[in-house]
């Protein structure tokens, strides 16, 4: 009977789907960073991109901002407070709450995120030319399909 890697003393790591995924989600990570890094954005990081990554273009409530990271308050307000004096953020009083604040992109926030919209098409380019098409557009669907599956 041939053992899988995860149950050999040798092998360091997992062997299952989730370590795979993500796995594959810190290389594609880490790849994004770098290129908007190279793009002139040096205060990208992998920890900024998560607040970004949530933040619609049209702004969030910090609030929803903490709900959508799993981040604390505290955490999330120490990121957003690091955004705003960067010039990447801005916060701005929510007209149907004066006590909270939402959080949205400066000018300076939407041309870096539109940097970051090349920056991924270049990624999935690089990651894409290791497949045929078919493999790739397969790779794609079963990913959507597994993020989509209310009922994994």
């Amino acid at each position: 009977m041939t053992k899988k890697r995860s149950q050999t003393q040798d092998s360091p790591l997992p062997d299952h789907i989730g370590w795979d995924l993500w796995r594959a989600r810190d290389r594609w990570k880490h790849r994004f960073v770098s290129g908007m890094q190279e793009m002139g954005h040096g205060w990208f990081t992998e920890a900024r991109a998560n607040i970004l990554g949530q933040l619609p273009r049209r702004g969030l409530k910090q609030s929803d901002l903490v709900a959508r990271t799993g981040l604390t308050k505290q955490a999330v307000q120490q990121f957003v407070d690091s955004l705003v004096d960067e010039g990447i953020l801005e916060r701005e009083r929510d007209p149907s709450d004066a006590r909270a604040r939402i959080v949205r992109l400066t000018e300076a926030g939407r041309s870096a995120m539109r940097d970051a919209d090349a920056v991924k098409n270049s990624v999935e380019r690089e990651f894409a030319r290791h497949y045929s098409d078919e493999e790739f557009a397969q790779l794609r669907r079963l990913l959507k399909r597994i993020a989509e599956n209310p009922d994994p």
